[in-house]
């Protein structure tokens, strides 16, 4: 745990200074200004008292239990002090000061040998390289951003120091508060799964949101993130969205899996809700931190005016969310309430001259509706419009009702009379109507992900040995590329339906092949260094006859040492055409962070020119692999369209998760690609024609 961290009786800021302009005066003078009840003890060798505290020259020196430290002295120095406190006993240390692992190889070693001595004493850290620690109801500000924020119930962690002091003061201005703030910096020892096992646990906390610059242990963090989010909804910003891909792109897999991908994935899979902006995170965090969590998609809207009405009606779609339809009771009460002229169908227009009682009673009309899931009130400053009163009834509404209200003051002079209401009173408010809908529909997306049911991994009965033995024998002959002939043997070592298949050496060898397999037959080249077989002209389909078999052979053996020399051929693979089936694509590429990414698409022209796939780590349960069939934009073609019968997508299912537990079973393997695999009629399974296989 880290109570020493957030909620320590004692703390000493080594490097304090009686100078304003230094960090270590910044940081003593936050903790005091922000009402810390504990200790307090500066550290100067030079000085003997710094703002009216007792100065020592040492950790040593002070008297008595020390629980933390803050750490503001150049990096040559630090792990010296680190030293001195584990003796001294402290647990907690805050090392901001910078020039470690961000600094170069030198650096790299400065904060090893940190890791290592708060280790030897139990000491757990936060940085380096970090702005500090703020915890709003101990109450304590260990760091040297400008100001403190109110006490509130969301937990925020970022990577970036910089960013913390932007989104401070941000929230200082619209009144948003925290229950603990953190500067993750280098991430030496705190990270975000150690922050994120904390505040699952924190009755102070209901909302963890996070800027993300990468992730260190990418299982450990989709494990606990899941954990967490059963309990509080977890709220992200991942940066590098472009981030390049993987290096290896051998495969279809390899160079469409960037690291966004894996990062959407993983998210995905551990609910975390990923944000495309600071402001949607912000967006989010308020409606989650002071509204109720929505039950539903029904969304009622209160307007004074009709454009704004339409354009929250337009992006509930989009957020899928839907308008909701008010029952005739409803529509009868708010004839009651509203003029002749006003409009008492979703969205109700309370007209241009509406005061606040007029939207307190429409309010108060509509939230009753028992087809209600939640309501955005749009207020648009007109001459006769209360702004302020209007926002007062918006607060009254919201103090008593149990569905989600959102505000949308739109406009900023007028306005931000009633915007400086709702956010004293925690009301969230939006400047536009998209903005409140993004809010309602991520409270959406969450109320849905908490009633999945908890993650079954399954298993199949596989041969692992047979798999073992050809990889250990793929090894042994200095390769690292398995190509289909070999791939069958993996195919069918963990359940996949193969079509008939052999290598025949000779012409006369893959004239027999057709004739017990039964033309028509596709003949491709057998060769170790040759994945890629259509690149040079390596497969020839529909071979008819045993004259034709001969050619054919004759052909893709010429072919093959056209393109390639010095390739090792082994002959032409004779196998039987599958036919009244459509392409899919299913592969996997290993992510640094989050290790088997596994990709499903429709083959063809959807993947090489439409790149219409999905991901997911692996391993999986069944409920993910099946969102990831039904995710790609052309998933009704596999439903059945236009008369067409419909794919056996428990088959593709099926095949996922057998993917899945291959990938997982040997993590040497770093990419592969089942390309295509022909999935028949519903029930009648799918036959997997192709494997590339890449080992690392």
């Amino acid at each position: 745990m880290l109570d020493k961290l957030f909620a320590p009786s004692s703390v000493a800021v080594v490097g304090a200074s009686e100078n304003p302009g230094k960090l270590g005066n910044q940081v003593l003078a936050n903790l005091i200004s922000s009402g810390f009840q504990g200790a307090l003890y500066p550290v100067n060798p030079k000085a003997d008292e710094i703002l009216g505290l007792k100065a020592y020259a040492s950790v040593s020196d002070i008297p008595g239990d020390l629980d933390a430290i803050v750490v503001v002295i150049p990096n040559k120095f630090v792990a010296d002090v680190l030293e001195e406190s584990g003796k001294k006993g402290v647990k907690a240390a805050i090392i901001i000061t910078a020039g470690f692992r961000e600094a170069g190889p030198e650096g790299v070693a400065l904060e090893q040998e940190l890791v290592r001595i708060a280790e030897r004493h139990g000491i757990r850290i936060v940085g380096p390289n970090c702005l500090g620690v703020i915890d709003t109801h101990t109450p304590m500000n260990a760091s040297f951003a400008a100001g403190t924020p109110e006490k509130g119930t969301i937990a925020f962690m970022s990577q970036s120091g910089a960013l913390c002091t932007a989104i401070l003061d941000h929230a200082l201005a619209e009144h948003i508060g925290f229950s603990q703030f953190v500067s993750l910096g280098n991430k030496a020892d705190v990270d975000d799964v150690a922050l994120l096992e904390v505040w699952g646990d924190d009755p102070d906390t209901n909302v963890i949101i996070a800027y993300v610059e990468g992730i260190t242990d990418g299982s450990k963090f989709i494990e606990t993130a899941r954990a967490t989010a059963a309990k509080k909804p977890i709220l992200a910003v991942k940066s590098g969205r472009t981030a390049s891909g993987s290096k290896a792109v051998s495969s279809h897999t390899g160079s469409l899996a960037g690291s966004d991908a894996a990062y959407d994935a993983a998210f995905l899979q551990s609910g975390v809700l990923r944000a495309e902006s600071v402001q949607e995170l912000f967006d989010w965090s308020t409606a989650f931190a002071y509204q109720p969590l929505i039950k539903g998609n029904r969304v009622a809207i209160v307007t004074n005016a009709g454009g704004p009405g339409v354009m929250a009606t337009d992006a509930l779609e989009k957020q899928g969310l839907v308008l909701a339809t008010l029952q005739p009771e409803t529509e009868k009460r708010l004839a009651e309430v509203l003029p002749a002229a006003a409009n008492i169908h979703n969205p109700v227009d309370v007209l241009g001259d509406a005061r606040a009682d007029r939207y307190a009673a429409a309010m108060d009309v509509v939230i009753a509706d028992p087809g209600v899931d939640g309501v955005i009130v749009i207020v648009t400053p007109q001459t006769s419009t209360d702004i302020e009163g209007t926002a007062e009834a918006l607060v009254k509404e919201s103090v008593k009702s149990d569905k989600p209200l959102l505000g949308c003051w739109m406009g900023a002079k007028e306005a931000s009379r009633g915007t400086e209401i709702l956010a004293k009173n925690k009301v969230p408010n939006y400047p536009f109507p998209e903005r409140a809908v993004g809010a309602l529909g991520a409270m959406l997306r969450y109320h849905t992900w908490k009633q999945q049911p908890s993650v079954e991994i399954e298993t199949y009965d596989v041969d692992k040995k047979a798999v073992a033995d050809l990889l250990a024998q793929v090894r042994a002959e200095g390769r690292t590329a398995i190509g289909d002939a070999e791939a069958q043997t993996i195919l069918k070592a963990y359940g996949f339906t193969t079509p008939k298949s052999d290598v025949a050496p000779t012409p006369d060898e893959a004239v027999a092949l057709g004739k017990e397999i039964g033309y028509p037959v596709v003949a491709k080249i057998a060769s170790p260094d040759i994945l890629h077989k259509s690149d040079v002209g390596g497969i020839i389909v529909g071979v008819s006859s045993a004259d034709e078999m001969r050619e054919a052979f004759d052909t893709l053996i010429a072919r093959a040492k056209e393109h390639q020399p010095d390739a090792t051929i082994w002959g032409v693979q004779v196998q039987e055409m599958v036919s009244n089936a459509r392409e899919i694509i299913i592969g996997m590429n290993r992510d640094p962070q989050f290790g088997p990414l596994v990709m499903f698409g429709l083959g063809g022209i959807y993947v090489e020119v439409l790149k219409d796939v999905t991901f997911r780590v692996a391993p999986m349960s069944r409920l993910q692999a099946n969102e990831m069939v039904s995710a790609i934009r052309s998933f009704k073609l596999l439903t059945g369209v236009r008369g067409q019968a419909a794919s056996d997508l428990d088959a593709v299912v099926d095949a996922i998760l057998r993917i899945s537990q291959l990938v997982t079973d040997f993590p040497e393997i770093a990419e592969l690609d089942i390309n295509p695999l022909l999935v028949r009629e519903q029930g009648q399974g799918a036959v997997a024609v192709d494997m590339r296989l890449i080992l690392s």
